[in-house]
């Protein structure tokens, strides 16, 4: 099983403006070192993160990537992304691209319109204005989950979410559909497991559920952090160094922290690389949430 000298997650918004505040990255070094954010400058935007995983490809940074959004959509279940559409995408790659072009229209790499357009728009729960809006092909209560959410709401690893429901603070369809524009752009300059075999060198992305790493750190309540001692002790059930103090405490920063110290530990583990369930024809439809057993 390959090792990796570097680790960095990206906790990641759908937020439709320039420099999102809930993009943060942190980055750590095998070893025990705790993780460090990295700035940008004005804040993160989304073209800023793909400028900086290009970078990494060029530079073929010895480094395995975690990001926290979903990777793709429903498949399995039904047998299609969007049921009843005669132009389903196939598999995931032409999904993002699927996106990518009717988004194009969108600066900053934003998806907000993407839900309101067909066939989209018949298979999600949506915001209009102060209306919610539920298409018609909506699957209640939650909507349709990948095999990797339902494993992980069934295995209490966390409550992974239906990219499908669009309304409420835990929603994460919006951000997923932007930071799958995000993969499309970056063009198989760096592999993304497990639609990707792991690569003898340079950076790998895996998609992550910081959900998860709170748990590994020994949060059992509210999985969100917001102060130095907080942080630290989290950090030390991950077998991490304490941290240099940061200038504010949010949930965004704290979660890339905790994901790139729990990423550094997961990787270790051979049965995460290779969950149950998770066949070659699912892996290119679906993918899977590294974590999830």
């Amino acid at each position: 099983m390959r090792t990796f000298a570097s680790f960095a997650c990206f906790d990641w918004s759908g937020q439709a403006v320039a420099r999102p505040t809930g993009i943060a990255l942190a980055v750590t070094r095998a070893g025990a070192e705790a993780p460090a954010l990295v700035a940008s400058d004005g804040g993160w935007s989304r073209q800023d993160a793909l400028d900086w995983l290009l970078q990494q490809a060029a530079a073929q940074s010895d480094m395995l990537i975690g990001f926290d959004f979903s990777a793709a959509l429903p498949f399995a279940d039904r047998g299609a992304y969007f049921p009843g559409s005669p132009a389903d995408p196939p598999h995931a790659r032409v999904l993002w691209q699927w996106i990518d072009e009717r988004c194009a229209d969108e600066p900053r790499l934003s998806a907000s319109k993407l839900a309101d357009r067909q066939p989209l728009a018949d298979h999600v729960r949506r915001q209009s204005g102060r209306e919610t809006i539920t298409g018609s092909r909506f699957e209640p209560p939650l909507g349709r989950l990948r095999l990797t959410e339902k494993r992980c709401r069934d295995q209490k690893q966390g409550n992974a979410v239906s990219c499908y429901n669009l309304v409420g603070a835990a929603q994460v369809g919006k951000s997923s559909f932007t930071g799958m524009r995000v993969l499309h752009r970056l063009g198989g300059a760096i592999p993304v497991w497990p639609f990707d075999p792991v690569p003898e060198t340079g950076p790998m992305l895996v998609e992550i559920y910081t959900g998860i790493a709170a748990r590994a750190a020994g949060l059992t309540g509210p999985t969100k952090v917001r102060g130095l001692a907080d942080l630290d002790k989290a950090l030390a059930a991950l077998e991490s160094e304490t941290h240099a103090p940061l200038p504010r405490y949010d949930d965004h920063s704290t979660d890339a922290i905790l994901g790139s110290a729990w990423l550094r530990r997961a990787a270790d583990d051979s049965a995460l690389w290779q969950p149950p369930g998770l066949t070659g024809r699912l892996a290119q439809q679906e993918g899977w949430t590294f974590g999830v057993r």
